[in-house]
């Protein structure tokens, strides 16, 4: 029996070089199946994840304006980063994995998907809490008479939810075996998001209890939720994703295994260390997610070194690829600050306000690993899960490969003058970092959204 790898189906019917078997050709020797037993539906789970994917990158482009209004000072914006954080985070981020994540732990096992309804249930909740979580960055006060940010925190958690129920729902009856880390990951993150979502709620809430240990709740937020959850998602999908993009055998080692359980374990652990006043907790978890970091380079570095050549293309695997490796780079950069920060402090050489200074780490993780990884991913993705059959899916994937090289110069460059600019408070600096990796990221949208309509054009 053979499978199909692009619908799911399976194939009753022998190979070429391969004797006919009995069951594999009907009544007096007819090519008909005598039994064919069709495979799992994968149209909807496609569309979803497409859907998802066409969300985000939206919350990337008003993330990308949001930053750009807060650099340049235009009146009546926040003057502080949570609100172009929230949307690329939260929003973008978490949109996507919503979409995604039960996508690949189905096709993992070649098994069947999650109820469409659920799924579609888990993006709409997921990208309409972070929404409604928006309005605190735009009116902190009660809009309307209404705690719409409340409101929105708990509407995200019930996305959360949802996404959890479908990833366990995801590949059941597979003929091909899961990678078990890969899905434990999944679920740990999910379980780190439940977490840090539910102290943000009580923050945009106003329970007075969190807002009189601000400054920790924050620490344990911003961990639980850009570390633990969505760094930790990229992670733990690289260790497929990776060595398909760069054309390679998934190989398993024991560095995936290391860099999933140091981050899924580090993160609760500064989260517990910080809620509880314990520094040493704090530093232990930050260890782990030093170690978990290390091992994601090692696993990177790896696949590269046993990459394929591409002939074709040239374009659309530079962005894809190239943007996953750079990733992975400023993933290391920024997630190295958060962690040194955090056995600084557990070592008394700072404060507690160190615990978690955005200005230092948030443009590596945001601009340099969360939104690069999100932008090389759909440039794969959409040509292969995508509307239209090969033929639109090789007009698409030329659209895709379009400025790639002056695309990730632009992303990677923009990240690395907010880097600098942000903690020596060169605010000029910081804006021309911010537009340039802007325009980057709502080119590369532009481009996703003239891929789409391919298929309607023909």
């Amino acid at each position: 029996m053979t499978r199909d790898m692009i619908s799911g189906g399976r194939l009753d019917r022998p190979q070429p070089g391969q004797p006919a078997t009995p069951g594999s050709l009907g009544p007096a020797g007819s090519a008909r199946p005598a039994a064919f037993t069709p495979g799992p539906r994968r149209g909807d789970d496609r569309r979803i994840a497409v859907a998802s994917v066409v969300i985000a990158a939206l919350y990337l482009v008003a993330a990308a304006g949001a930053a750009a209004a807060l650099a340049t000072g235009v009146p009546g914006m926040p003057t502080t980063a949570w609100l172009p954080l929230h949307l690329a985070l939260a929003g973008g981020a978490s949109t996507a994995i919503a979409g995604v994540m039960p996508f690949f732990v189905a096709a993992l096992s070649a098994g069947h998907p999650a109820p469409a309804r659920l799924r579609a249930a888990a993006v709409v909740m997921v990208a309409l809490g972070a929404a409604l979580v928006a309005t605190h960055g735009l009116a902190p006060s009660l809009a309307l008479g209404l705690p719409l940010s409340a409101i929105g925190g708990m509407v995200y958690l019930g996305g959360i939810a949802a996404t959890a129920a479908c990833v366990r729902g995801s590949g059941r009856g597979g003929l091909m075996a899961r990678r078990p880390i890969v899905t434990a990951g999944y679920l740990l993150a999910l379980l780190n998001v439940g977490v840090g979502g539910f102290v943000g709620t009580l923050v945009v809430a106003g329970w007075t209890p969190v807002l009189l240990d601000l400054v920790h709740v924050r620490a344990a937020h911003a961990w639980t939720n850009l570390i633990g959850f969505v760094s930790l998602v990229i992670l733990s999908t690289l260790l497929h994703f990776l060595p398909t993009v760069l054309g390679t055998r998934i190989v398993p080692r024991r560095s995936a295994i290391l860099a999933v359980l140091g981050v899924a374990l580090g993160s609760p652990l500064v989260v517990v260390g910080e809620l509880t006043g314990v520094p040493a907790v704090a530093g232990g978890g930050a260890v782990l997610t030093l170690l978990g970091i290390a091992a994601l380079v090692g696993e990177a570095w790896a696949v590269r070194a046993a990459r394929g050549r591409w002939t074709t293309d040239a374009g659309w695997h530079l962005m894809a690829s190239g943007g996953l490796l750079a990733g992975v780079v400023w993933f290391a950069i920024g997630g190295g600050i958060a962690s040194a920060l955090i056995l600084a402090r557990a070592l008394g050489l700072v404060g507690d306000d160190y615990a978690w200074r955005a200005q230092l780490v948030a443009a590596p993780l945001a601009i340099g690993w969360v939104v690069q990884v999100l932008v090389a991913s759909w440039t794969h993705l959409l040509p292969s899960i995508g509307p239209g059959g090969p033929a639109e899916h090789a007009v698409q994937r030329v659209i895709l490969g379009r400025a790639a090289r002056p695309r990730l110069v632009a992303l990677n460059l923009g990240g690395a003058m907010a880097s600098v600019g942000w903690p020596l408070a060169l605010a000029p600096l910081v804006a021309a970092g911010v537009a340039l990796a802007g325009v980057a990221v709502v080119a590369s949208a532009g481009l996703a959204w003239s891929a789409l309509g391919v298929r309607a054009a023909r």
